[in-house]
């Protein structure tokens, strides 16, 4: 531990002291720093450098069977006193929750794995402006390209302590870098739109920002001159870069917190097969380099690699200390904290296992289908599990991508899209929830 992170845990402990002196039974306190650059880059110019950074800090305190928070982005002694009183008066007046309450000190994170989440390396702004630079020029050279909305890249690196008073202190440094590029093919009112990007831990791991260009590029091309399809029940085949959407579904119907409200068409599938028994669903916080990689939650417990399915099977659901509580379970590591709200459960690296087949083969048998590549609108109900989005994509022929598509809406219930679900073999590591191509079977395709 550097002497900064030192000095920065025990001035949150003389927080954590001073709210026990004030009249708290237990109090905790998240601090987080952040700082970010981003250039833009759009029609072979510099557009824009943004620098922003910032502090803050939340401190919850528990008097008895009540809790409360206060947030500030005043670190200064007043103004931490000042949090601490208004924190405690809170927890005075506001109703009891039999569920809240810190974790005993006997589950606290100890010796903590590397998982390797921060990058050491600042890169220059030059660097960022070659990153950017690059993936526009990319984008405009591909044929077709009409217009930009313009290249970005970024770095942010964040360093997050959480201290409490059943003794825990732990500070976390994180790094990100990311590059973007969204052009438009075509004119007039037959111009189409589309992106690429990418977004990892450490610099060195970011693909060429030519290639996220190109792509960007050639996918605008890919989609001009879409047609009207008519209404149909077809397969339907996601693609990587919106299959994740599936799990993220997923992870809201088996989130302890629903559970408990008994908000989730999955309430009562605990040990039951959920989908076939190929699939296994993991979260993985402890992945080296990933997007979503902590050693510890947000309640001081250490995290672990767990399946959520496995083998087509729902063994846990996502819970932090209050909803296991609840549900008279033990917490599975999974609370994430902001500063001005107490914890909730979220899942880390979240993916599924890949398959065995390729996509081509996952299509190949499609006589007619929806491929989608973009997703529009929050048309899911968790309660029902019943499922509608707009879609954007290719249409399916004969198993070939025969031509785009637009202006769809895909339906379906979830619990009948788990079951039907089958997986292609290339599961790929670009988002915080990972899943590989995923056809489903059955689905309806609303069109003209």
């Amino acid at each position: 531990m550097s002497q900064s992170d030192a000095n920065l845990l025990e001035r949150l402990n003389d927080v954590i002291a001073k709210a026990r002196t004030a009249g708290a039974d237990a109090a905790d306190l998240v601090y987080a720093e952040g700082t970010s650059v981003a250039m833009t880059y759009r029609l072979g110019k510099p557009e824009n450098l943004d620098r922003a950074e910032g502090i803050d800090l939340g401190l919850r305190v528990l008097i008895g069977k009540r809790q409360a928070i206060a947030s500030s982005s005043d670190c200064s002694d007043a103004a931490l006193d000042e949090l601490v009183e208004r924190a405690v008066a809170m927890a005075r007046v506001v109703p009891e929750d039999e569920f809240c309450g810190l974790a005993d000190s006997d589950l606290l994170a100890n010796d903590l794995p590397d998982v390797d989440e921060c990058d050491p390396m600042e890169p220059d702004a030059s660097v960022l402006e070659a990153r950017a630079r690059d993936a526009e020029a990319a984008a405009r050279d591909v044929p077709g390209v009409t217009n930009s909305e313009g290249a970005e890249a970024g770095w942010s690196r964040s360093r997050t302590a959480i201290a409490a008073s059943n003794g825990f202190a732990k500070v976390r440094l994180r790094s990100s870098h990311a590059i973007s590029a969204a052009v438009l093919a075509g004119e007039g009112t037959d111009m189409e739109r589309d992106y690429d990007w990418a977004s990892v831990v450490h610099g060195e791991d970011l693909p060429d920002p030519a290639e996220i260009g190109r792509k960007a590029g050639e996918n605008a091309v890919k989609r001009l001159n879409p047609k009207k399809i008519s209404s149909a029940q077809v397969p339907v085949v996601y693609d990587p870069r919106v299959s994740q959407s599936i799990l993220a579904h997923l992870a809201g119907a088996v989130n302890g917190a629903s559970i408990a409200r008994g908000t989730s068409f999955l309430k009562d599938r605990m040990d039951t097969a959920v989908f076939s028994d190929a699939i296994t669903i993991v979260d993985d916080p402890l992945r080296p380099r990933g997007l979503r990689s902590k050693a510890f939650d947000g309640e001081g417990l250490a995290t672990y690699r767990k399946n959520f399915i496995e083998n087509g099977k729902l063994i846990t659901w996502i819970m932090d200390l209050r909803s296991a509580r609840q549900l008279g379970l033990k917490s599975t590591a999974s609370a994430t904290r902001g500063t001005s709200s107490p914890p909730s459960p979220a899942t880390t690296n979240l993916y599924m296992e890949p398959g065995s087949v390729s996509p081509a083969k996952l299509i190949a048998d499609i006589k007619s289908g929806l491929y989608v590549t973009g997703l529009m609108g929050q048309g899911t109900n968790l309660i029902t599990g019943d499922y509608s989005r707009g879609a954007e994509g290719f249409w399916i022929e004969n198993g070939e991508i025969a031509y785009p598509v637009s202006e769809l809406t895909i339906a379906g219930n979830l619990d009948a899209m788990f079951k039907a679900l089958v997986p292609a073999d290339d599961l790929i590591f670009q988002f915080g929830i990972n899943a590989p191509t995923l056809r489903i079977d059955g689905m309806t395709v609303a069109g003209k």
